[in-house]
């Protein structure tokens, strides 16, 4: 296949791109969490083609992006707690996952076999004119190989995965910058906190209550971001760094800047996880590439988004054996 296109995210190109999914092919586009590499979720084969275009496990199931609410009636079962989720986040960075309805239109490959779907409606504009011009459901993991570093920008994506997809749709900067939350609410009694995203925790235990967790490590994921290896730049990683050495590239944050770095790249000098997000894997990638040994990234703080920077972090820093990668 030839060097995939990046069009400005016009009319033309969206449509272009909606005949590329229903052709079987595989197009790029900016989500307001990060780029994704869209498939047609009815598909086997466009869904097997995105599998190996990412290099990903196919034990690990994908995200379907939606048009809206009643896009998604023929796919998934939507309880009482889902519905009022959906009413209060849709469109928007959070990802529900369901019962899968027997007769759903989806790819078994798509949900790695599971009797759920994780779905989720995006807001940003051009996604969602894509979903709305392509008229299928799409899948969307992160449009980079597996394991490696999200992207947040067209040219992020032509640097890995140019070569295997038909175009992308360059829609600028993602405004977020890190991957959607993922609840379970496949058990109605017990939702779960499978992976914290744009839509922070405490947020949405003002409607559900407590989350509960599952721990990390389970043979068969039900949703993306849970194998421990993940969001990973080339360099290895040291977490809660307060002194760095000459070698190291530094993240910092905030006043938290350690003397002495190779290279230093600030996530936010203001201290705002809201723009640490949005800036942590452009940061990374820079990182990677300064010519240092190491990457030290200083201590994050918890509250709003930090709780999703620092997951992101901890799978970033953990060992890569080639089978963990997940994307």
């Amino acid at each position: 296949m030839s060097r995939a296109r990046i069009l400005p995210a016009e009319p033309r190109a969206v449509a272009e791109a909606a005949d590329a999914l229903r052709a079987g092919r595989l197009v790029a586009f900016p989500t307001e969490t990060v780029y994704g590499l869209g498939a047609d979720a009815t598909s086997d084969a466009a869904v097997a083609a995105l599998y190996a275009a990412k290099r990903r496990p196919a034990h690990n199931p994908l995200i379907v992006h939606v048009a809206g609410r009643a896009s998604l009636e023929p796919l998934a079962s939507l309880d009482a707690k889902a519905e009022r989720l959906a009413a209060r986040f849709w469109p928007g960075p959070l990802t529900l996952v369901l019962p899968r309805r027997p007769a759903a239109p989806i790819s078994a490959l798509a949900t790695a076999g599971l009797a759920t779907v994780a779905a989720r409606v995006p807001a940003h504009p051009v996604a969602l004119s894509l979903l709305e011009a392509a008229r299928l459901p799409v899948v969307a993991p992160s449009a980079n190989r597996s394991g490696r570093v999200s992207p947040t920008s067209a040219e992020d994506v032509a640097l890995e995965l140019a070569e295997a997809i038909d175009l992308i749709l360059d829609g600028g900067p993602c405004p977020i910058g890190v991957e959607s939350t993922v609840v379970d609410l496949s058990e109605p009694d017990r939702p779960v906190l499978l992976r914290p995203g744009g839509v922070p925790r405490a947020v949405l235990e003002e409607i559900l209550g407590p989350l509960a967790e599952r721990p990390g490590g389970e043979a068969q994921p039900r949703a993306p971001g849970r194998l421990a290896s993940h969001y990973a730049p080339s360099l290895p990683l040291r977490l809660d760094a307060l002194e760095v050495e000459p070698d190291e590239a530094l993240l910092a944050f905030g006043s938290c800047v350690p003397p002495g770095a190779l290279a230093t790249f600030n996530l936010s000098p203001r201290g705002d996880t809201a723009e640490a997000a949005r800036r942590l894997y452009a940061l990374l990638r820079a990182a990677d590439r300064s010519g240092a040994r190491r990457i030290a990234v200083v201590p994050i703080p918890a509250g709003g988004l930090g709780e999703a920077i620092r997951d992101r972090l901890r799978r970033a820093a953990a060992p890569r054996p080639d089978d963990e990668r997940s994307g």
